[in-house]
């Protein structure tokens, strides 16, 4: 944050003596002087959209006008934000913080910005419906603040090279939100690789589909344009990736800020006359992963849910699909529908509400349904610093996180190594505070995780890298395969040989890859768990871990008595020949049989 005020305040120094464009007003917010610059088209009408855009930490309205969006070196090339709103005919206002910065955990700027809503109400008359708000740097930290305190207020959202610092977070009461996040992939203030962990809070409380749609050379520029989209109520998450761009506001004809902001912010309205539909459950990003022989993979069928509502009329009907073909059709509450006999793959499940003018809405949640040919690697999805994987539970002894989430920048997290050498890039972290039986674990496919894990009757191996964090002596795990109701199937310890050294930073090298064999007699849901030891603040990183099958054998398992094992020949599951056959399951007189 020093870096960032520090750089603002040279630029400040080296522009100010550029023109200002509009005159400096003076508002009292709860007995506080506050003030702002604004700028209207000439002739404006009536109910014309307000933008009010905040500066960057050290900088000012006068600044981010003059600086940031008039190009007053070269205005023939008519690159403003002036000319932006000549066109299309909205007001824009600057709005300046108290010694240049921006309150971004409390109040006390969110009703400077209701009081400027009307102020503009009574000076220019403005839609309060098409309001949009964004910001630079701070500013931009403090429209993710804004996302979830005046939802109600801001039709749409625009940041720009600015996120929270500590991790994004969205209320549940919050509606859809509209969001376009603007950032270049140079940014040495605000790195460019936290903007993706507080888009992905919003991707996902929006309903938005987890994988984007993305435009590469956007407007022939070196710029790529991410999508994800229709969330509920048909809302739209956008990233504008600026290759090379540093900590500032674009200007390229290409891509200039200005009228990108608008052009995203003029589709939304809080007073849209289309229906409102959200889809309750299942959650987006779902995923059920079933382990079974080719073909054989059964999926469990999926209770849709979905709300609808129309601002000016009433809802005719909702209509399900699974991607475009019709699942129910619902003309009343509840709204609700059921995938049956799904198939692997990922299922876009879609709700259309359809009002009486005839005016549809969309949402959709994206499901995976995984039947893997032969393995499933949990730690391909460890790729976001600070958060918990989506299907991940940890607990120290004292908090639990379930994933997906973020923010986290102590305790149970992934960590990102950055060092020279490192055996892996990313690793989950956990740890046993207080040093309990058991109290320190990572989990995989308990309830309430929106991850399954189904095993088919066979032999699975689990193939794991892990090290210690901050263990210079070493500390055990003990990787356990149970069911879901907590009961042991299997389990095996090991001693890491790594330590990292309680920095990310530090090199270490390569992490010995360990393997856990183990028997599955049911068909059912089951859990990997990974313990740390007994001991107070032991703990671990886990780098790899993926699922192999080695065979399976059918259901109808016999358990046989040591007697029954000396007769006849018996056969692995692979074919082999074995003399005396001991736990696992076999081949004996061309049956598949298990031994306890």
């Amino acid at each position: 944050m020093k870096k960032m005020i520090i750089t603002a305040i040279v630029a400040l120094l080296n522009f100010a003596s550029l023109p200002v464009v509009a005159q400096v007003s003076t508002l009292n917010v709860g007995g506080t002087n506050r003030t702002y610059i604004a700028y209207a088209p000439k002739n404006l009408e009536e109910n014309r959209p307000l933008f009010i855009y905040c500066h960057g930490s050290g900088q000012d309205a006068n600044y981010m006008l003059n600086t940031q969006f008039r190009d007053t070196q070269n205005p023939e090339r008519k690159i403003s934000i002036e000319n932006v709103c000549d066109t299309a005919k909205f007001v824009i206002v600057f709005p300046n913080g108290i010694s240049n910065q921006w309150d971004i955990s409390g109040d006390r700027d969110i009703n400077f910005v209701k009081a400027l809503i009307d102020e503009m109400v009574k000076k220019y008359k403005i839609d309060t419906n098409r309001v949009y708000l964004g910001g630079f740097s701070m500013g931009g930290m403090f429209t993710y603040h804004a996302m979830n305190k005046i939802p109600d207020l801001i039709a749409a959202f625009v940041p720009c090279s600015g996120y929270p610092m500590g991790g994004a977070t969205a209320n549940a009461n919050v509606r859809a939100l509209p969001i376009l996040h603007i950032h270049g992939t140079g940014d040495d203030v605000c790195v460019f690789s936290g903007a993706q962990p507080a888009l992905n809070v919003w991707i996902n409380h929006n309903g938005c589909p987890t994988t984007a749609k993305v435009v590469n050379n956007y407007n022939g520029f070196n710029a790529k344009m991410h999508t994800w989209a229709p969330g509920n109520d048909g809302v739209e998450v956008k990233l504008l990736e600026l290759a090379n761009k540093g900590h500032w506001v674009c200007k390229e004809p290409a891509v200039y800020t200005g009228k990108e902001m608008w052009n995203f912010c003029k589709n939304y309205s809080l007073n849209k006359t289309s229906p409102n539909v959200s889809i309750t459950a299942p959650k987006a990003g779902l995923v059920y992963t079933c382990f079974a022989p080719t073909g054989e993979a059964t999926f469990p069928s999926v209770k849709i849910t979905a709300t609808a509502s129309d601002p000016n009329g009433n809802i005719e009907k909702v209509e399900f699909y699974d991607g475009s073909t019709l699942i129910a059709t619902c003309t009343g509450k509840p709204y609700t529908a059921t995938l049956v006999d799904a198939k692997a793959g990922k299922h876009k499940l879609k709700a259309v509400a359809t009002d009486n003018d005839g005016e549809t809405s969309t949402a959709t949640v994206e499901v995976t349904f995984s039947a893997p040919a032969s393995n499933y690697t949990f730690s391909s999805f460890f790729t976001e610093n600070a958060s918990i994987p989506a299907g991940w539970t940890t607990y120290d002894g004292d908090e639990k996180r379930t994933g997906y989430s973020n923010g986290y920048f102590s305790g149970c997290r992934i960590l990102q190594f950055t060092g020279s050498r490192h055996a892996f890039s990313y690793g989950l972290y956990f740890r046993n505070k207080e040093g309990k039986t058991r109290s320190g674990y990572a989990k995989y496919g308990l309830s309430g995780t929106n991850a399954t894990l189904k095993l088919a009757p066979g032999s699975y191996q689990l193939k794991y890298k892990i090290c210690n964090w901050n263990q210079p002596n070493f500390t055990p795990v003990t990787l356990c395969i149970e069911k879901r109701n907590g009961q042991e199937v299997a389990s095996q310890t090991y001693t890491p040989t790594v330590n990292i050294g309680n920095v990310a930073s530090n090199d270490f090298g390569s992490v010995a890859q360990k393997n856990f064999d183990f028997d599955i007699e049911e068909e059912g849901e089951y859990v990997v768990a990974i313990y740390s030891a007994d001991s107070g603040w032991s703990d671990a990183v886990i780098g790899y871990l993926s699922l192999y099958t080695k065979g399976y054998t059918a259901t109808g398992i016999s358990t046989l008595s040591t007697d029954v094992r000396k007769q006849g020949k018996w056969f692995t599951l692979s074919g082999q020949q074995v003399e005396r056959p001991t736990h696992g399951f076999y081949v004996h007189d061309g049956k598949k049989v298990y031994i306890k």
